[in-house]
């Protein structure tokens, strides 16, 4: 093809196409103009794009030149049509639409109560020098029992009273010597994990999920949240211990809370105590703590001798519904957005 008769190609499709879409009345008149002149597919534009191959090589540059402005001057009156008839673009369209009006606005989540807790609980720990430590769920006999100072005929081992995973033995007679694998039923876990890898002083928490198969009713459910913590250093008293978790309970729940503490029994502390909380004229356990026993230490390579430590476990659950003035635990896990959606 001759550039002559390609310049004059590109005139006619030029002047044609403008006349089309300037004369367009509606939304369909206008998408059939913009497929036949622009289309991918099968547009006159791109047609007489393809004939630029036939053009002789010294007068492309002129040609190419002269497509671009075309292209451009058509593309531009494919959006003047657009925007005259109110957007455009398709059948579709909805004459009605206003876009001077406010839009409806979306439903925004936002974090769960018992995320925003564990994010307050971190926080206020965190001004008092703990550190955060993660552990598995999935946790062996050892770290869950065994170095927890736990023996083998204690309640708490019994497999009705813990979820047990049937698991291939690793070789590892001593992790496993009760031949599976648990989900674990405490974050005391962690604080074996973290012994076994550091040297004192350590002050950590953590907090995560534990597992036990309690029916669920308005204060227990089989799967909830606890914050283990652990301060080990030479000197640490029982006194220490008090001043913590009594800083803590100030700080969360506000400075008129009443706490107590009951002496108390547990496997890896001793002495030991359990922490209330006075709600609605009743006490609430809401935690266990103690200084650690020297069973514990020994078992992680650390001597009683040279270092002491005190360890509590708190529910998260029931700090949240505390504070909150929640009556039931399982509304927190009911997925009830009527519920969730005032937190």
């Amino acid at each position: 093809m001759s550039l002559q008769n390609f310049l004059s190609a590109l005139d006619s499709l030029k002047s044609e196409a403008i006349s089309t879409l300037d004369s367009v009345k509606d939304a369909d008149a206008f998408e059939a103009a913009r497929v036949k002149y622009v289309g991918q597919k099968k547009g006159a534009l791109r047609d007489i794009q393809k004939q630029m191959g036939s053009v002789a090589a010294e007068d492309r540059k002129s040609a190419g030149m002269r497509l671009n402005e075309v292209k451009q001057a058509i593309e531009a009156a494919v959006n003047d049509a657009q925007n005259r008839l109110g957007g455009g673009g398709g059948s579709d369209s909805d004459p009605t639409f206003d876009p001077t009006l406010p839009g409806v606005r979306p439903n925004i989540g936002h974090v769960h109560p018992i995320t925003q807790t564990i994010s307050h609980l971190t926080e206020i720990m965190g001004r008092m020098g703990f550190e955060a430590a993660e552990g598995p769920e999935v946790e062996d006999p050892w770290h869950n029992f065994v170095a927890l100072n736990i023996p083998e005929d204690h309640p708490a081992r019994d497999p009705l009273d813990n979820f047990y995973l049937a698991t291939a033995q690793t070789g590892d007679e001593r992790r496993n010597e009760e031949g599976s694998r648990l989900l674990r039923s405490q974050t005391s876990t962690v604080q074996i994990r973290v012994m076994e890898n550091r040297q004192p002083p350590i002050r950590v928490i953590s907090l995560g999920r534990v597992y036990r198969p309690d029916d669920p009713d308005a204060t227990h459910f089989p799967m909830f949240h606890q914050m283990e913590g652990l301060l080990v250093d030479t000197h640490v008293t029982m006194a220490n211990l008090k001043t913590v978790l009594r800083v803590f309970a100030t700080n969360y729940l506000g400075g008129d809370v009443e706490i107590r503490f009951r002496p108390s029994f547990f496997p890896f502390t001793e002495p030991s105590v359990e922490v209330d909380f006075l709600w609605d004229g009743q006490w609430i356990e809401f935690g266990g703590a103690g200084m650690v026993d020297p069973n514990v230490f020994r078992a992680v390579g650390y001597d009683p001798e040279e270092v002491s430590g005190f360890a509590f476990g708190l529910g998260v659950e029931r700090l949240c519904m505390r504070r909150h003035g929640i009556k039931d635990i399982r509304d927190l896990y009911s997925g009830d957005m009527r519920f969730l959606s005032q937190f």
